[in-house]
């Protein structure tokens, strides 16, 4: 496929965007391939809670980088959430800007998660006994016990994306899969956020996504946003 410029697909796609994809993708075929020799990527950059055997401070880089290896659905929403929304911020506000903001925003969101994880395990990490009784006959140090939760995504970056295409393009009509309805960007944001704090405080049992990790990765996003608006005003700059 060649665009109106002569250019291939992926040379149209702005230059930290397209390797955001790639790299994404790239990790993904990694992480498929190199258990067979004995390497699992998820154990060594997924995001760990502190204490844990296998915690890493880097992972909160690296962790949004890792997707989930049972299906391909994971890393391509996420991926074709950062070439629908991340191209156009990368095209208003650089290269450089656009960079800084997906990694503060997916560092964020992994801050946020190890919060969620600290107020969920606090009766553990201050329990005097050190071992745990995680059912079915196993007992671990807590050090085992703090490994058995690992989050991999890049979600939250994904939707400091979203909170920010929200922000600066509040009025363009989105349309959301089987919903042939048009929704303002505004509201798109502030429903999704809505729902994602809902679900988050409900903890539905079985349910494995990180939503406060999600609401983190906005909240770093709009804190960031607020702060550039301010900078820019001053040297007559007006993205907003």
């Amino acid at each position: 496929m060649v665009n109106q410029n002569g250019r291939g697909f992926l040379g149209g796609i702005p230059v930290v965007t397209k390797n955001i994809i790639i790299i994404n993708l790239l990790f993904w075929l990694a992480s498929l391939s190199l258990p067979k020799i004995g390497i699992n990527l998820v154990d060594l950059l997924g995001l760990h809670f502190p204490g844990a055997k296998d915690f890493y401070p880097f992972q909160l880089i690296t962790y949004m980088f890792m997707h989930d290896t049972h299906s391909f659905a994971h890393v391509f929403f996420n991926m074709f959430a950062v070439y629908m929304f991340g191209r156009v911020l990368e095209q208003v506000w650089g290269a450089k800007r656009f960079l800084i903001y997906y990694m503060v925003t997916g560092i964020g969101a992994g801050l946020v998660q190890e919060l969620t994880w600290f107020y969920s395990l606090k009766d553990v990490i201050f329990a005097s006994q050190d071992l745990i009784n995680v059912g079915g006959g196993q007992i671990l140090d807590k050090s085992a016990f703090y490994n058995l939760f690992v989050t991999i995504g890049a979600s939250g970056a994904v939707f400091g994306i979203l909170l920010a295409f929200g922000m600066l393009f509040p009025n363009v009509p989105l349309y959301l899969m089987f919903v042939p309805i048009p929704i303002k960007a505004k509201y798109f944001v502030f429903f999704y956020g809505l729902a994602e704090l809902t679900m988050g405080v409900a903890n539905f049992s079985g349910d494995t996504v990180a939503h406060f990790a999600h609401l983190g990765g906005m909240l770093f996003g709009f804190i960031l946003i607020r702060m550039w608006k301010t900078k820019d005003k001053h040297h007559g700059q007006y993205f907003y």
